[in-house]
């Protein structure tokens, strides 16, 4: 697959991602289908040998290795990551797998236009070292019955921020952390999707 960034929507999307980026991919996957108005216009990853920015550099999707290796005053790399998302006009930030804490002059400038993504059900299994797996062994090791993924608008505070959209799966009886994932991580793309759709209709 290979963007034409001249027939999707309106609304532009930016990419904060450490990782895999699995949310950034179906966003982008739904913006091509036309299921989604959007265009996604740009990848940040503080991690230049992640498989993001090689799926982003195979699909043509501009991208951008910004981390404290080439900015080490954080002030300076919160400038750095405004500056390259308003010098490609993004109107939304999504956030997939980013795992660096945000500064004051992008969480400003972005306020209500940047969204993530957390593997339960907040305010539950959030919040400072509560990330990835960890979560789903967490929600395991307390032996609840229902779990999801929860898209939420990014503040300063971990996982704080405005809840938006929830989505909610059956913990089963033998469940692995594997298998839990596997069953949440499946609801994040389509929850993100949806949130992003509702946000496209009030920008643009």
């Amino acid at each position: 697959m290979r963007l034409d960034l001249m027939q999707l929507g309106l609304m532009r999307l930016g990419f904060l991602s450490s990782h895999g980026g699995s949310t950034a991919r179906a966003v982008t996957v739904a913006c091509t289908r036309g299921e989604l108005a959007a265009t996604p216009a740009l990848l940040i990853s503080n991690n230049s040998a992640s498989p993001v920015m090689q799926w982003a550099g195979e699909i043509g999707l501009p991208r951008l290795h910004l981390s404290r290796a080439a900015y080490p005053d954080p002030d300076e790399l919160d400038a750095a990551i405004v500056a390259a998302l308003r010098a490609h006009q993004i109107d939304a930030v999504v956030l997939s797998g980013y795992m660096k804490a945000l500064g004051t002059r992008t969480l400003t400038a972005y306020r209500g236009r940047m969204l993530n993504v957390h593997p339960s059900l907040l305010p539950l299994y959030g919040g400072r070292g509560m990330y990835g797996d960890l979560v789903h062994a967490a929600v395991l090791a307390a032996d609840e019955t229902v779990s999801g993924a929860t898209v939420h608008q990014v503040e300063a505070g971990i996982d704080e921020g405005t809840v938006v959209a929830q989505s909610r799966v059956a913990v089963l009886p033998g469940d692995t952390v594997a298998t839990l994932r596997a069953r949440v991580q499946a609801t994040e793309g389509p929850l993100m999707i949806a949130a992003l759709q509702k946000l496209a209709e009030a920008v643009t």
